[in-house]
């Protein structure tokens, strides 16, 4: 049974989400604060007095665009605890999706707030918090958020064989479609380096693992990933080769 506090700075949204989440079965408390500094101070006492007191907090629901503090400034803020609750941002704005990718949020819910959106994000909270003693999936480290028909999801980042880039967005590709994002294509390479992603083109970000074929033809290389075949450029062409023959063991 999921202990919640929701954060907004509009009653009648506050109010709104409070009464969705209530009825949840999944929820055996929810209590609401209309500004960060109130949602902090209940935080902090709830941290401090540990998970097994009456007052404890498992979740936040939080709002992003408040008076004063954000949700994002708040997320920030409760990284720095020692044993800080879960957070799912809710908001009107898609814009945020890589910051809450970034802040480790277990899901991005946009408003309007559909039932059964929510009830999707109750159910994400509930798989973390039911075993403590598991070890809590790393959504920064692992998946991204993507939108999907105006609903925000997290594709594992072990699903994607490439990306694309787009001018200041990427297409993430993989075996069951492809998705834009709102990330460069150098930031993904940066994060996903320690991931087996390599830069081949300007254009491209390969999983190395995901290549099926290297392709040698009058002097340019190409590599096959499914049915896709991308081409390398000649100052990536070394680099690969060689990244690839290690792996091989050759």
């Amino acid at each position: 049974m999921l202990r919640v506090l929701a954060v907004d700075d509009e009653e009648p949204a506050l109010e709104e989400l409070l009464y969705l989440l209530r009825a949840d079965p999944r929820i055996s408390s929810a209590e609401g604060a209309t500004g960060a500094t109130e949602a902090l101070r209940r935080i902090g006492a709830a941290v401090e007095a540990g998970p097994d007191d009456p007052a404890a907090i498992d979740v936040v629901f939080l709002d992003i665009h408040m008076a004063g503090l954000t949700g994002l400034d708040v997320a920030q803020l409760l990284a720095g605890f020692a044993a800080p609750p879960l957070i799912v941002f809710v908001t009107a704005h898609e814009g945020f999706a890589v910051q809450a990718f970034d802040l480790k949020a277990v899901d991005y819910v946009l408003k309007p707030v559909r039932r059964e959106r929510l009830a999707e994000a109750v159910r994400r909270v509930a798989e973390q918090v039911g075993d403590r003693s598991a070890p809590v999936l790393d959504t920064a480290g692992d998946q991204i958020p993507v939108e999907l028909g105006g609903v925000i999801r997290f594709v594992p980042i072990d699903d994607i064989a490439y990306a694309e880039a787009q001018g200041d967005y990427a297409r993430l590709h993989t075996a069951t479609g492809s998705h834009l994002v709102r990330v460069p294509l150098t930031t993904l390479e940066e994060r996903w380096r320690a991931r087996g992603f390599v830069r081949i083109h300007r254009r491209h970000l390969v999983a190395l693992g995901r290549i099926d074929e290297l392709r040698l033809d009058a002097g340019s290389m190409s590599v096959r990933i499914g049915s896709a075949e991308l081409a390398v450029s000649r100052r990536h062409t070394r680099a690969l080769r060689d990244l690839l023959m290690r792996q091989t063991g050759r």
